[in-house]
């Protein structure tokens, strides 16, 4: 029986083997824990909101919450992917690509946190390792501030 051929990575893919392929892959971009648990906690003091929505619909990015009429975009970032200052840590595989990766991340948040204000909207970032109940008090407080 012949031997199954060594996986490889198409010319120019981020892939460095196949495991780390579905590794990434498997990376979720919405719906994450830290979502959730904000998302459960503002719910339950009766605030409704859009998720994985697009505030601006020339925009083309999504919050992970929405508040559409107190224009209130929320977004809780991944230490990694967004490049937190006190978890981020650089790979070691691949590195140059990674790290570019991150830095086009970080730019393209500004992009859209100035975006956004320049619409009249209220941006808020939150790190993934933040307190849960702290974050959704901020959002809570914030989507009321707005409302009145």
């Amino acid at each position: 029986m012949p031997e199954p051929e060594a996986w490889t990575p198409p010319e120019g893919s981020w892939a460095s083997s196949a495991a780390r392929r579905r590794n990434m892959q498997a990376i979720r971009s919405r719906d994450t824990t830290p979502e959730q648990l904000i998302r459960r906690l503002v719910h339950a003091r009766g605030l409704r909101y859009r998720v994985a929505a697009k505030p601006l619909p020339d925009l083309r990015r999504t919050a992970d919450m929405v508040f559409r009429p107190a224009k209130v975009a929320v977004f809780i970032d991944g230490c990694y992917w967004h490049g937190c200052p006190e978890h981020y840590v650089a790979p070691k595989t691949n590195p140059g690509y990674w790290s570019e990766k991150v830095a086009r991340n970080i730019a393209r948040d500004r992009d859209t946190n100035q975006r956004l204000l320049d619409a009249d909207w209220l941006v808020l970032r939150f790190w993934e390792h933040e307190a849960s109940d702290a974050c959704a008090l901020q959002i809570i407080s914030a989507v009321r501030d707005r409302r009145s």
